[in-house]
């Protein structure tokens, strides 16, 4: 059992103490902002859930015989099940730290629970997504050990993007940005979202076309973390971006650019089970803890995200300036 004591939390008095605490950096958690949520109803008997989608009917381009019926046409459908599955952790505090230390330490240890269950679904959320089979290489590359870092996220790499994405008939997330009268604002039209690393986001900057948030005529529509757009696309920027070390031909990352359409992914948990913040105060495991020396917080959620279309989104594979 990993104890948290006080050779983890020391004495504060050591040297001064200031009481308050640094502020932690994590990511920004992106990837399950976009998804469908369709949860499964407490005591349903079940942790599968399906998705169904009816496909849409050919165009009809022959003219009808007079006084014959036609044949007709049958509905299709097509079924996308998930299973929910469990996730969780906790911290174990000993007496001594409870009853010694300075620091708010029970509502710390939530917000640390809370920022690593955050950082877990929106992982699990990334990883379903980076593994969508409409894939994009960037330039010449036809897979991850052909590219190199030259190869780099561009105006071209997106366009091809934003093409597969229309011909599949993917509908763009956001709506139209009119111009204004401010100056130097430019317009932004019905976009796709995608989800980049602070090493993409550093080589779009550069990119011909590249237009930074601050010049969007109106930030009201403006999403959290949202950094630019470009070719019909607004990007989000995230360090949790999907990517592989020493995986390219120069032994350097390849990274995955995620660019979705209204519809791709789905995600499900279970009613009431959701996220859960579990606390067993001292004393609650009885002869387990008979010196009530330690207790518990801990989180646990049950999740599961999906694709539901992969014509919906498109990852692109590509390098990054070193």
């Amino acid at each position: 059992m990993a104890n948290t004591t006080r050779t983890e939390i020391p004495i504060e008095v050591n040297n001064f103490y200031s009481r308050a605490l640094l502020e932690r950096a994590v990511p920004a958690f992106v990837h399950n902002r976009f998804a469908q949520v369709r949860d499964i109803p407490a005591n349903s008997g079940t942790n599968v859930i399906k998705f169904r989608k009816y496909g849409s009917l050919t165009a009809q381009t022959t003219a009808l015989t007079e006084g014959v019926t036609p044949a007709g046409t049958q509905l299709s459908v097509t079924d996308v099940t998930a299973t929910v599955l469990y996730y969780g952790d906790y911290i174990t505090l000993t007496d001594k730290v409870v009853l010694e230390t300075y620091d708010p330490i029970l509502t710390e240890t939530a917000e640390i629970l809370g920022e690593q269950a955050g950082d877990s679904l929106d992982q699990l959320c990334r990883d379903v997504m980076a593994a969508g089979t409409t894939i994009q290489y960037a330039s010449t590359a036809v897979s991850d050990a052909t590219l190199t870092a030259a190869m780099k996220l561009n105006r071209d790499e997106i366009k091809q993007a934003v093409r597969t994405l229309r011909g599949n008939n993917a509908k763009p997330i956001t709506s139209m940005i009119d111009p204004s009268t401010g100056y130097n604002t430019v317009p932004i039209g019905k976009s796709f979202v995608g989800i980049v690393s602070e090493d993409t986001a550093y080589d779009l900057d550069d990119a011909t076309g590249w237009i930074p948030v601050e010049k969007y005529p109106s930030k009201a529509g403006v999403m959290p973390d949202e950094i630019g757009a470009l070719g019909n696309v607004r990007f989000i920027m995230s360090t949790n971006a999907y990517q592989l070390a020493t995986a390219n031909a120069d032994s350097g990352p390849v990274h995955y650019t995620i660019i979705l359409g209204q519809n791709a992914v789905a995600q499900s948990r279970i009613s009431g089970a959701a996220l859960q913040n579990i606390v067993k105060p001292l004393g609650s495991a009885g002869t387990a803890d008979p010196l009530n020396q330690r207790s518990t917080s801990g989180w646990k959620a049950a999740y599961i995200a999906k694709i539901l279309d992969q014509g919906n989104l498109v990852v692109i594979h590509h390098g990054v300036t070193a």
